[in-house]
C-alpha cells in the first residue's frame, strides 16, 4: 500500500517513513501543505498521514480542501495538539482517525492497517482468496495450507491485485501501487514479479488481459 506523509520534522519524517517501509508500506513524503494538497491530485495514494503544524498551509486546511474536492482518501492526523478542540476540529473537517505525538510505530501501523480496511470494506485483517491467504500485518503467506515465500515486492503486488478481484490493473497502475517517488522503477519489473508468482501460485491464478494488464479472477 502507497502512503502520503505530510510531517515538517526531519527527525519524525525520517523515522516514521524508515519504520513503515520495513513493515512494507511504500511512503512517499512531503514537508510542507502545499507540497501535500499537490501530491495528492496524482491519485496514486492510497492514505494520507498528515501533520497540522505545517509550513505552506496549515494541516487542517489541507485536509478541508481535500475533502471539497471530493477526494475520499483515509486520513490519519499525526500532531502534538493533544486538546479535545484540535481533536473535534480534525475530525469535523473529514480525518479519519487521529493520533497524537509521540506515538509508537507499531500502533500507526496498526491504525494504518484498520484504515485501509474499512475503506477495502473488510473486517478482518487476514485476506483470503481461495487457497491464497495473506496477513498484511506479519507478511505471511500460505498456499494451499502451505507456507509461501515472497519477496517484499510480490507481497504488495499481490496486495494490490487482490483489493479488487476481477479488475484489470495496468503496469503503470501496478507500479504506482507498490513504488515510490524515490524507487528506482526497471522496465520490465512488473512482468518479472507476474513470473515469479505465476510459479508459486501457478500460472492460472494471476491473468493477463492482452493489451490491458493483469488482473486475479473473482471467485464464484
Amino acid at each position: 500500500m502507497r502512503l502520503l506523509l505530510v510531517e515538517d520534522d526531519p527527525m519524525i519524517g525520517e523515522s516514521v517513513r524508515k519504520g513503515l517501509r520495513q513493515d512494507g508500506f511504500t511512503v512517499d513524503w512531503v514537508q510542507d501543505g502545499r507540497a501535500g494538497e499537490s501530491a495528492l491530485d496524482d491519485k496514486v495514494h492510497d492514505l494520507v498521514l498528515l501533520d497540522l503544524g505545517l509550513p505552506g498551509k496549515e494541516g487542517l486546511d489541507v485536509l478541508k480542501s481535500i475533502r471539497r474536492k471530493g477526494n475520499r482518501i483515509p486520513v490519519l492526523i499525526l500532531t502534538a495538539r493533544d486538546a479535545v478542540p484540535d481533536r473535534v476540529a480534525g475530525l469535523n473537517a473529514g480525518a479519519d482517525d487521529y493520533l497524537i505525538k509521540p506515538f509508537d510505530l507499531e500502533e500507526l501501523s496498526a491504525r494504518i492497517r484498520a484504515l485501509l480496511r474499512r475503506q477495502a470494506g473488510r473486517a478482518e485483517e487476514v485476506i483470503v482468496h481461495g487457497e491464497l491467504t495473506l496477513v498484511p500485518a506479519t507478511h505471511e503467506a500460505s498456499f494451499a495450507g502451505q507456507p509461501l515465500a515472497l519477496s517484499a515486492r510480490e507481497f504488495a503486488l499481490l496486495e494490490a491485485l487482490l483489493e479488487r478481484p476481477g479488475v484489470v490493473l495496468s503496469i503503470a497502475q501496478m507500479e504506482e501501487k507498490i513504488y515510490g517517488w524515490d524507487d528506482e522503477v526497471g522496465s520490465n519489473t512488473i512482468e518479472v514479479y507476474i513470473h515469479s508468482l505465476r510459479k508459486k501460485l501457478g500460472t492460472g491464478f494471476i491473468k493477463n488481459v492482452r493489451g490491458v494488464g493483469y488482473m486475479i479472477p473473482a471467485l464464484p
